[in-house]
């Protein structure tokens, strides 16, 4: 299985039913956690991304994407599994400049596309809801050497949970807007296993950083990782 389209399209769904996709001013920062203004920013991805050419695997409504092509002049595409987020996203963002957003699937996107990426990234996006032996390869694929791959999931230890002890995907909810919760597979490993994954991948793990929301108890609910393109 490569990756679940309908909870995150009945997700979109709820979320276009609830508000108008309306122009949006840019977001002052990027966000990497579920709290907003907590840890690094665009930092990860390099000091300096003016011109630089950014991919998101799995952009939702499109706030970091239109952070990044405003506020650094970096020319970002951004990729999304359900046609509905990338509606939101062109109605919010699609006036700017250096930016474009694209319905697909993460996996399909990265093999069929010819370009060079001087970062890719996630953010409770693809990595972590695609099988890793087969996206991660792919992402080194669009990455030169020295390049960056960073990306942020949900951590393993969230809420009390134990990290997955092998390398298959474990049974994971997401939460509607109305508070249904539908089941999905997520690949939850801890930073040795992600390690190992990218390892595999011609990836060299550059940093890791856990991330707690006091909102949600005293457990770390975001894992941050980078890595480089060996």
């Amino acid at each position: 299985m490569l990756a679940q389209a309908s909870p995150w399209h009945v997700h979109a769904l709820q979320r276009t039913a609830a508000g108008l996709a309306e122009a949006l001013s840019v977001p002052a920062r990027m966000e990497w956690t579920t709290r907003p203004g907590q840890g690094t920013g665009a930092d990860v991805l390099g000091p300096d991304l003016r011109g630089k050419r950014l991919l998101e695997l799995g952009c939702g409504p499109g706030h970091n994407a239109a952070h990044l092509a405003t506020r650094h002049g970096a020319h970002v595409t951004g990729v999304d599994l359900v046609g509905l987020q990338v509606r939101r996203a062109r109605s919010h963002y699609g006036r700017l400049n250096n930016l474009t957003f694209v319905p697909g699937h993460a996996l399909h996107y990265l093999r069929a596309s010819g370009e060079q990426f001087d970062a890719i990234y996630s953010v409770f996006g693809a990595v972590g809801l695609v099988v890793p032996e087969l996206l991660l390869p792919a992402i080194a694929q669009r990455l030169t050497p020295g390049r960056v791959l960073a990306f942020s999931v949900p951590h393993p230890q969230r809420g009390g949970r134990s990290p997955s002890g092998d390398d298959r995907s474990r049974r994971d909810f997401v939460t509607l807007p109305d508070r249904t919760r539908l089941p999905i597979a997520r690949w939850e490993f801890d930073t040795d296993r992600w390690e190992r994954h990218l390892s595999r991948a011609g990836f060299w793990l550059t940093s890791a950083q856990e991330f707690n929301d006091p909102r949600r108890g005293h457990w770390p609910t975001t894992l941050l990782i980078r890595a480089r393109k060996l």
